[in-house]
This record gives structure tokens, C-alpha cells and sequence, in this order.
């Protein structure tokens, strides 16, 4: 725990874009407005985001990758339900893909982070109630699974401030990344799915951020996991071949990119990337994605933030 206390301290107390400025509100594309309220945690989180170059990685994965990430999944939960509603079948074929140098934050965005953008006037805080939640259809148990997730007078339950934000739309994840572009005076916006798959993989593939074997250590999961979000950067040992941590367990996050992928941006669902608290082996590779309704609030669901070009 010493390490995780270490990097948590260098994300919340950086200053690396120097001291908090209040500039006047004023209405960039898409109507997002930075009114001059405390960023000082989005601003730190902005100051790490990792540089991913320009160049080739692999996407997709083999017939022979799904079949193993369907063994791994039933030998680790004892059912064979992803296999049966072949969750893993939608992945593309294994191919080389290239993408342009971009950036992505270290982390997903924080429960601390996201509280700056709701006192700042940006969207509501992350709340539910019973009746939404089940009229959802997420399997999760309103009184022992989300409730603890729940916002209360506008501010993160107590504990969770250093936690993945939950409970996010679609819009209102990608209305952050646009107000803290505005914070900082430069774009920011969700990741693609291929922007998470290559930050991921790295340039080798590899099935899992840490290497092509499932390593229950090295990730928030239900193998061993405590069946709850921990705080963002828990697992150092478990960075990307990019230096990128946290993009496989504790929560799913969000993307750009509709669902289907090639639907167009008014689509129904966008597409997620990685794995949560609650999810076993075979899901968290980099290869794998599916959908989730635009307007979902889930708590198994999170985000982070990306830019074009290099520094």
C-alpha cells in the first residue's frame, strides 16, 4: 500500500499546470463552460496524462485467443456464460492497425476530479434511485451493490473520493473531458476503442495490459477482489507497455465510438473497453469491447480522457 499512497499523493497534489486560474466562463463548441471554480485535482490528473506515438499495434484477436479467454473466464467463475452468449465473438480478427500520437490520461477520472465539474456547474452529480436503477435491467442488487455508489448533497460517498467516478452517462463523461479541456485552455475528449486497445497492448498485442496470461494480482476483479471499485492506481505492477495504468478491472470506461462499431455518432450505444470489480478472467483483454445504452448510469462503468498529438 505504501506505493499506491505514494502515486495517489503525486495525483491529487500535483501543481505541474501551476496554480488554479479563473478565467472568465465562455461557451466553446458543444456549449461546455469552465466558470473559474476549484480544478485543482482535474488539473493534476491532466498534468500526467501518458503520450502514446504515432505508429502500428495490433488489434483484434484469433479464434484460438477467444476459445482460451472463454476457458479462462469458466475455469475462474465455474459458469460457462460468456461462452454461451459469446460475449467474446464480437471482437475484430487479429490484424495490424496504426493510429496517430495521442494521449490519455494515467487513470480514469475520479470520483474527486468529476465533484470539481458538478460544483463548477457542469452536470449533475452521479445519483440513482431504486425505480431507475431496476428499470435499467442491470443484474447488480440495488441494496448491497449500488447504493454505496450513490452521491448525496452534490458530494461523493465518504471513502470514495479517491475511487473511479460511476454512475456517469455517456454525455455528461465526455461534457468533463470537454470542460477540463477548458480548464486547462486545450481539447480533451473521450478515447476511441482503438485508442484504449493500443494504449492497452502496446505495440506486441499482448492480451492483457501486463502480458497474455491472467493474473489475478494484477487486477480489480472478482478473482480475489473485494467485489467494489478501490481506488484508481491500485495496481502499479499492472501499467501498460505505455506506462498506462488501470485499463483492465475496477470499472469499464467509456469510449467514443459508437456501438456497433461504423454506427453513426446518434447510435444507442456506445462502446466500453476493459473490465470491472465484478468480472472474471477472459474479460480486461485489450481486444475485447461491447456495447452499453448511451444514457446508461452504471456502476460498473467509468471513464477517462484523451487528446490529439503529443505534447
Amino acid at each position: 500500500m505504501n506505493r499506491l499512497a505514494t502515486l495517489t499523493a503525486l495525483t491529487f497534489a500535483s501543481t505541474a499546470c501551476g496554480p488554479d486560474a479563473t478565467p472568465p466562463p465562455r461557451a466553446p463548441e458543444g456549449g461546455v463552460v469552465y466558470r473559474g471554480g476549484d480544478a485543482s485535482m482535474s488539473r493534476a490528473a491532466d498534468a500526467q496524462m501518458v503520450e502514446i506515438p504515432e505508429g502500428q499495434y495490433v488489434a483484434g484477436s484469433t479464434p484460438e485467443e477467444r476459445a482460451a479467454a472463454y476457458d479462462a473466464y469458466f475455469a475462474s467463475s465455474g459458469t460457462d456464460v460468456a461462452r454461451e452468449r459469446g460475449w467474446f465473438d464480437k471482437e475484430e480478427e487479429r490484424h495490424v492497425a496504426r493510429l496517430p500520437a495521442f494521449r490519455l490520461d494515467l487513470m480514469p477520472v475520479t470520483a474527486a476530479a468529476y465533484a470539481e465539474f458538478v460544483a463548477d456547474g457542469g452536470a449533475p452529480a452521479p445519483t440513482m434511485d431504486e425505480t431507475t436503477w431496476a428499470a435499467q435491467g442491470f443484474q447488480q442488487a440495488w441494496p448491497d451493490e449500488v447504493v454505496r455508489f450513490v452521491w448525496v448533497d452534490g458530494q461523493p460517498p465518504a471513502g470514495r473520493a479517491d475511487h473511479p467516478v460511476v454512475l456517469v452517462a455517456h454525455a455528461d463523461a465526455a461534457a468533463y473531458c470537454a470542460w477540463r479541456g477548458e480548464v486547462v485552455g486545450a481539447p480533451r475528449r473521450l478515447p476511441t476503442a482503438a485508442e484504449l486497445e493500443k494504449a492497452a497492448r502496446g505495440t506486441e498485442g499482448l492480451a492483457y495490459p501486463w502480458g497474455n496470461e491472467f493474473e489475478a494480482d494484477k487486477l480489480n476483479s472478482s478473482v480475489g477482489g473485494p467485489r467494489d471499485t478501490v481506488p484508481v492506481g491500485s495496481y502499479p505492477e499492472a501499467r501498460s507497455p505505455f506506462g498506462v495504468l488501470d485499463l483492465a478491472g475496477n470499472v469499464f470506461q467509456w469510449t467514443s465510438t459508437p456501438w456497433p462499431p461504423g454506427a453513426g455518432a446518434d447510435a444507442a450505444r456506445f462502446t466500453v473497453r476493459g473490465s470491472a470489480w465484478d468480472d472474471w478472467a477472459g474479460l480486461g483483454r485489450g481486444a475485447a469491447w461491447h456495447g452499453r445504452p448511451r444514457a446508461a448510469r452504471h456502476v460498473i462503468v467509468g471513464f477517462r480522457c484523451a487528446a490529439d498529438g503529443a505534447r
